[in-house]
């Protein structure tokens, strides 16, 4: 069986780093960025199977970046982390698209069983963009559709 791949952005590096580690302790295959732009560019070339992504970070926020990973890749679940219980936050990033959502510190064996579901949803949304034609359920830019 193929590890799950997960991408876990948070501008936190020793939280990122740690939690890295024990996850990848868990059978999951982690990569770990700082920040949301830096995360897109990696999402540009590289599949995941389930996103964590901080709310509250430095530069674009992941409110701002669950937005263009949404926008850029729809069949990608991502789950929300958060250090502030802020209730709008939360259901504005779940009415956005997020899979759900995370109070840091985690704990970890709710984490695991959260990315676990997510990976299943994310499998589901690319075998169902298949079956519908869609391919690999990347959206199409502007120019590739004038094309």
């Amino acid at each position: 069986m193929t590890a799950i791949r997960v991408l876990l952005i948070d501008d936190e590096v020793e939280y990122t780093e740690t939690l890295g580690k024990r996850l990848g302790r868990r059978g999951f295959t982690v990569r770990t960025v700082g920040g949301g732009a830096e995360a897109l560019t990696v999402l540009g070339g590289e599949a995941f199977d389930a996103v964590l992504l901080d709310i509250k970070m430095a530069g674009m926020d992941g409110i701002r970046t669950l937005q263009e990973i949404k926008r850029r890749h729809p069949g990608v679940e991502v789950v929300m982390l958060t250090a502030h219980a802020n209730t709008d936050i939360v259901i504005s990033s779940l009415a956005m698209g997020a899979f759900d959502y995370l109070i840091k510190p985690v704990n970890l064996d709710a984490l695991t069983s959260k990315i676990r579901d997510a990976a299943a949803r994310s499998k589901h949304n690319l075998e169902s963009g298949a079956r519908e034609g869609r391919g690999s359920g990347k959206t199409e830019t502007r120019q590739e559709r004038k094309s």
